[in-house]
């Protein structure tokens, strides 16, 4: 794909994006109409689009194994390398090292990745384990390096709250409806072909509507690139370049991955930081400039590098 096609098939996702910031400097639209945008988009239009997909799908294709066994891999070398650069950093608080390892290694799939695959590829399925993964592994493990040592309020041991926690995080709509779509699939549950038309037509509009959410919150809040600091360029840096080359290289050279999925891995890498870390660092009042700074900056600089990207993986 030359970098002319690859341009063509971001102009979708480039108006999406830019009509939200567009709309929200020109103040036509205020940018915290974002929240109900991305809400809807979170709560109710991918999870539809996830379902439907997923229980149509074959889930034989889907599941690589060899694919997310090199992505879980290439993720848990990332995991180690952004906690010991906190850690040589002088970063001693655990749960200050789960937000910088959740900045550089987790990717915004919802709001970013599952738009952009559906805009690129005409499917976001290949996004489908890898956010599975994430939800299910990565996300835990962040999890419990910020309940570690958090007293409970509620009473009943220090093991209430990360089990609460978790089972917050495996209850989301995403996940649930990942869940959803693999069971029905695996036991042939007739699904009504009316339910599954209505999921498509909400789910169809997951992709315009999450990017422009994203748009509205980025024109709103604006982008201060003289304040940014080094640790932020380094995060930066890490997520949006050398996680998709690390990704590269386990996935090709060591796991033996080819073609188009190593396509996806390495896109799916290189997608921004998710806004979940700034819901996190808010929770655990924990590096909350830090986290929206990096969030809005990784996600321009991943918009900016995708022809890039894209351009690489398929020559």
């Amino acid at each position: 794909m030359g970098g002319a096609a690859a341009l063509e098939k971001l102009v979708p996702v480039l108006l999406a994006f830019g009509g939200g910031v567009l709309l929200a400097r020109r103040k036509t639209v205020p940018a915290e109409a974002s929240k109900a945008f991305s809400d809807y988009a979170f709560l109710f239009a991918v999870p539809c689009y996830l379902f439907g997909n997923i229980y149509a799908g074959d889930l034989a294709a889907l599941f690589d194994w060899r694919a997310i066994g090199g992505y879980a891999a290439a993720a848990g070398l990332a995991v180690v390398a952004v906690a010991a650069a906190a850690v040589a950093r002088g970063v001693r608080e655990p749960r200050a090292v789960a937000l910088r390892v959740m900045a550089g290694v987790q990717v915004n799939t919802a709001y970013f990745a599952v738009p952009v695959f559906i805009t690129v590829f005409g499917t976001a399925a290949p996004i489908f384990p890898i956010l599975l993964f994430q939800v299910c592994v990565l996300s835990l493990a962040v999890i419990a390096l910020m309940e570690l040592g958090r007293p409970d309020p509620a009473g009943g041991g220090p093991g209430r709250r990360p089990a609460r926690a978790v089972g917050a995080s495996l209850a989301t709509p995403l996940v649930l409806a990942c869940n959803a779509g693999i069971v029905l699939n695996l036991l042939s549950v007739h699904v009504p072909s009316v339910i599954l038309e209505g999921a498509a037509f909400v789910g169809d509009s997951a992709s315009p509507v999450a990017l422009f959410a994203l748009g509205l919150h980025l024109g709103g809040v604006g982008l201060d690139l003289r304040g940014t600091t080094r640790e932020e360029l380094a995060l930066i840096g890490f997520k949006c370049l050398l996680f998709p080359l690390l990704t590269w290289a386990v996935c090709g050279a060591v796991f033996g991955v080819r073609g188009e999925w190593l396509a996806y891995l390495v896109l799916i890498a290189a997608m921004p930081t998710p806004q979940n870390l700034f819901i996190f660092a808010q929770r655990y009042d924990v590096g909350v400039a830090l986290s929206a700074s990096i969030v809005i900056k990784s996600s321009l600089v991943s918009l900016l590098l995708l022809p890039l990207w894209l351009q690489t993986v398929a020559s």
